[in-house]
């Protein structure tokens, strides 16, 4: 079928051609593209198929294929996530002995079991001896279950009901019990099946298919993030990007490794297989897309994340920092849109907390210029998220002496003064805690930088003083935040040492004279604290 259009496209160069490729619609381009996809696919399938088949085994191949991998696994998660509150609810009617509600939920959860045991039969040819006992573990305590409730709409004796009751009770967590346990069992037989496919196909297509999945579990949360950490899911995306072949999938590989790094598990996993350097590796190799190299930072992100409680992977960081440190200040200079900044500046950010010797590397490699001249780019740092990283590097970098001279130079007391009124546009709480986090360390920054006499000059005649005493007075300029005002009465307090003239007499006695704390009271409103 030939697409409108299609014989003007042909007399264009190719360059020409590439380019209105990108800018037709996106659906359009994949119905160009799922041509050259299913015929060979459609082939493979022939081939691997015999041509005749037994009725059964033909319905039930219909079923197996009607959804993807993907598809299961999110319906499987779906049915379970049901199934799990519904037994919720049942412990809550329990307690308050309403008999018949709990025998109604009690038969559908029954049902609901059956349901989930029979679709995952339906997609999964290859499942272990151990999940068929769990699941007739499973039914029949699921039958017992609905018996003892059913007995309990059958009988108005308390005495027998009490009796009952501490039966129902014990059957509940026995079931929810091997619920968990057949869930477990489920999605740690997918996750092996997913694996298995990443470390012994040379397809593509199957090995992008099965990375694909396996990032989408890791949106389910921690716990199947630790499931893929614990069934080698680390190594075998690691042994992806070290394949010159699956260069096209080392973004969406980084991206899904990323996600198993923020457990504990994925981790120690990454320190075992020398995931760091493959990581160095990656950002200092200028063969790499921007995007593989946007994505290796978000790793790092990730790995470095001041939040996490656990370190032991950053020692072998300290071996590789000087040259991760050099890429990603690279990356933020060419950056060529806001994404990429954010997550290149995000991993530089996290870096600067644990170790000083970052900071100095920063400094030799004139990071400081680098950022502020990413700053004035709106169409670089346009977003709140990207100024909080830009504005810790330089809090955290101001510790060193030297970086005084490098703020003047750059007109960076102009943008700390311009961060001062850091305010969110749409009211989204992230962004205004966003918001929150770039005033406080703003502040932070003029305090400590204002040691130097010409810095604390600069912000004087930028009339950063004013600005400070508004956001101590008017809790609506700072949305409240206690930690911005702590961090602006500081600020205010170590330029009014410089500048003593550039205060009020009323400000003075109110906001620098008293000590920190009593300050601090005077200008917060005591009900919304505590409220």
């Amino acid at each position: 079928m030939a697409f409108k259009g299609e014989d003007h496209l042909d007399s264009l160069p190719l360059p020409v051609q590439r380019m209105h490729l990108i800018q037709v619609d996106s659906v359009q381009r994949w119905m160009e593209d799922l041509k050259l996809m299913t015929d060979c696919e459609c082939m493979c399938i022939l081939q691997s198929k015999p041509i005749s088949i037994e009725k059964d085994e033909q319905n039930e191949l219909m079923l197996s294929s009607q959804y993807s991998t993907c598809d299961n696994l999110q319906l499987l998660l779906k049915r379970a996530w049901i199934i799990s509150t519904e037994l919720t609810r049942i412990s809550q009617k329990l307690e308050k002995s309403r008999w018949q509600r709990v025998h109604s939920m009690t038969v559908r959860v029954n049902c609901h079991v059956h349901s989930m045991i029979n679709e995952y039969n339906t997609f999964t040819r290859n499942s272990s001896e151990e999940m068929h006992q769990f699941e007739k573990l499973l039914l029949d305590k699921c039958s017992e279950f609905t018996a003892f409730t059913e007995r309990c709409i059958q009988t108005e004796d308390e005495q027998i009901l009490k009796s009952i009751k501490s039966c129902i009770n014990e059957t509940l967590t026995t079931v929810a019990q091997y619920f968990g346990q057949l869930i477990e069992l489920f999605l740690t037989h997918e996750t092996q099946n997913l694996l298995r496919q990443i470390e012994l196909s040379d397809s593509m297509y199957i090995t992008a298919s099965a990375i694909s999945s396996l990032f989408s579990l890791t949106q389910e949360g921690a716990h199947l993030c630790r499931i893929i950490a614990k069934e080698g899911g680390v190594a075998a995306l690691f042994k992806i990007c070290r394949q010159d072949c699956f260069r096209c999938l080392y973004p969406q590989t980084l991206r899904t490794l990323a996600s198993v790094c923020c457990v504990e598990e994925g981790m120690r996993q990454l320190e075992k297989v020398d995931g760091i350097l493959c990581l160095a590796d990656i950002l200092t190799d200028n063969s790499h897309s921007e995007a593989t190299h946007a994505e290796a930072a978000a790793v790092i992100a990730q790995i470095t994340s001041p939040h996490l409680m656990f370190t032991q992977h950053l020692s072998s960081f300290l071996e590789n920092m000087e040259e991760i440190v050099t890429a990603l200040v690279k990356l933020c200079q060419e950056a060529s849109s806001g994404e990429v900044f954010l997550l290149a500046s995000a991993a530089l950010a996290n870096i600067t907390f644990f170790d000083t010797m970052a900071c100095e590397i920063l400094l030799q490699l004139n990071a400081m210029k680098i950022l502020l001249a990413a700053c004035s780019d709106k169409h670089i740092v346009d977003t709140p998220y990207s100024r909080d990283q830009v504005v810790t590097i330089l809090a955290n970098m101001s510790v060193l002496d030297q970086c005084a001279s490098e703020i003047i130079q750059g007109n960076g007391v102009q943008l700390l003064m311009e961060m001062l009124f850091e305010r969110s546009s749409s009211g989204n709480s992230a962004e205004v805690a966003a918001c929150e986090r770039v005033q406080q360390k703003s502040a932070v920054t003029l305090a400590r930088l204002s040691r130097d006499p010409e810095v604390a000059d600069a912000a004087v005649k930028l009339s950063c003083i004013p600005r400070l005493i508004k956001l101590c007075r008017s809790p609506t300029e700072r949305n409240n935040s206690d930690s911005v005002l702590v961090a602006c009465l500081a600020a205010l307090r170590r330029l009014a040492v410089m500048s003593p003239d550039g205060l009020e007499d009323s400000d003075f006695q109110q906001l620098v004279k008293p000590r920190l704390v009593d300050s601090f009271l005077l200008c917060t409103n005591m009900e919304e604290s505590f409220v």
